[in-house]
């Protein structure tokens, strides 16, 4: 391990607002579940960024947003650093951070204590659709941590994935509110294009259109 990330690391234990709880104070209990209002010391709408990398979507729309908490999850330290010191710096109050594997969201969250998700440029599993974050495994669950009418966004630009999900949304019989296979080529004022993460730059510097689709569990 390079120094950079041991150090990365280090000072992610100095974060107040980034929690890292192990494996098995998730799976034994875990004290946040259901209580996540009271860090934010408030009943706003709680909004999460599934696989959030550097945080860049969780720190723009918690700016963009102030009457929302938004929390960015994902499992690589080194990357989850960024978005927390960037938080941090920005002074912004409404911005969490979680490190933990997302096929444990059930153990970090209550029945309805969630308003929606934003899922960014995930892994696409070419080979394990179901580890997919939009498979119906995971759909079933972020069910029971979201509030009715809950909105979902999607944002890839893998072809394949976007695809699979639009098939699922269908087949799940879930409302589908709007998609495009070329975000930024459609004639969109989306708040979705406001921001860009690192890996999005990258594929639309390649030429690779960018999909976004959003909708409501059935």
């Amino acid at each position: 391990m390079t120094k950079r990330k041991l150090d990365r690391f280090e000072e992610n234990a100095t974060f107040p607002h980034l929690f890292q709880p192990s494996f098995e104070t998730l799976t034994s209990g875990y004290s946040q579940k259901g209580r996540w209002h009271e860090f934010f010391g408030n009943q706003h709408p709680l909004i999460l960024e599934l696989g959030c990398g550097k945080g860049e979507y969780t720190v723009a729309l918690a700016k963009q947003y102030p009457e929302n908490n938004y929390i960015g999850i994902d499992i690589k330290g080194a990357r989850i650093w960024r978005g927390a010191r960037t938080s941090l710096e920005n002074g912004q109050k409404n911005v969490a951070f979680l490190r933990m594997r997302i096929d444990l969201i059930l153990n970090a969250f209550a029945e309805n204590e969630s308003s929606g998700i934003w899922i960014t440029f995930p892994d696409p599993q070419p080979a394990k659709a179901r580890k997919r974050l939009t498979s119906p495994m995971f759909l079933n669950r972020y069910r029971r941590i979201l509030k009715p009418g809950s909105i979902l966004h999607l944002k890839t630009d893998n072809l394949a994935l976007f695809e699979y999900t639009l098939e699922t949304i269908a087949e799940e019989k879930h409302e589908l509110l709007m998609h495009t296979f070329d975000l930024y080529n459609s004639n969109l004022q989306e708040d979705v294009m406001l921001t860009q993460t690192h890996y999005e730059k990258l594929f639309l510097a390649e030429g690779i259109p960018i999909k976004y689709l959003r909708f409501r569990l059935g």
